[in-house]
């Protein structure tokens, strides 16, 4: 699990105390701009706060190497980012980044599907439209196999049915596998119907819970 206390980050990030399950659906709620981003940032070791301690499964985040640390929690933020030339660069960049050997074209398929990415693995990543790319990025995730997946609102460029549904197939995955998935949603119905938690902002800007 992920244990804050007594962290504040700027005027942005307020909590005495938070803890966020590391083997559990969490949905993280709120208004825009109430810091929702950041606090995915300090759960990646990204930036790390001003005063108080965040600890992962026990460790504090000060004794973790941060690249090791970030192989066991990926975070995929909301403006995808590419990793070569083509979809199965980009597809497995996900596993040179968690230390795995490569996957093989089978694989990277199933991933891609799994994320309804119905492309050739030779298609050029920078011919994809936004949601495209969006998908590609939460297949190349998969790959990746953290043990926990922070997802800041990953299908923003989506249109409902198709966020829904690719939400829906990959936490189907993240569930069999026993991952642990925390993510931003601006949609209430979506966190109330995906989620195990949810964390509104209020918990951790200094609000009432």
């Amino acid at each position: 699990m992920f244990q804050l206390n007594d962290v504040k980050y700027k005027n942005i990030i307020n909590t005495k105390q938070l803890t966020i399950p590391a083997d559990a659906i969490t949905a993280v709620t709120g208004p825009s701009g109430s810091g929702k981003s950041t606090l995915l940032r300090l759960l990646n070791y990204l930036v790390t706060p001003e005063s108080g301690t965040i600890s992962y499964q026990g460790k504090p985040f000060s004794e973790w190497e941060p690249v090791e640390l970030r192989r066991q929690v990926m975070m995929l933020p909301q403006q995808p980012v590419l990793f070569g030339e083509t979809v199965a660069e980009n597809l497995q960049a996900g596993r040179l980044f968690s230390g795995r050997e490569e996957a093989s074209e089978e694989k990277l398929t199933a991933a891609a599907q799994q994320c309804m990415l119905d492309k050739k693995l030779s298609e050029p990543a920078e011919n994809l439209s936004g949601g495209e790319q969006q998908r590609l990025s939460l297949a190349r995730l998969l790959l990746a196999a953290p043990d926990v997946y922070l997802l800041d609102e990953p299908t923003s460029a989506l249109d409902e049915d198709m966020e829904w549904n690719v939400m829906e197939r990959f936490l189907a995955e993240a569930r069999r596998s026993a991952k642990g998935v925390i993510f931003i949603s601006h949609a209430t119905a979506m966190a109330d119907h995906f989620a195990d938690r949810i964390v509104h902002s209020n918990s951790f800007t200094g609000g009432e819970v």
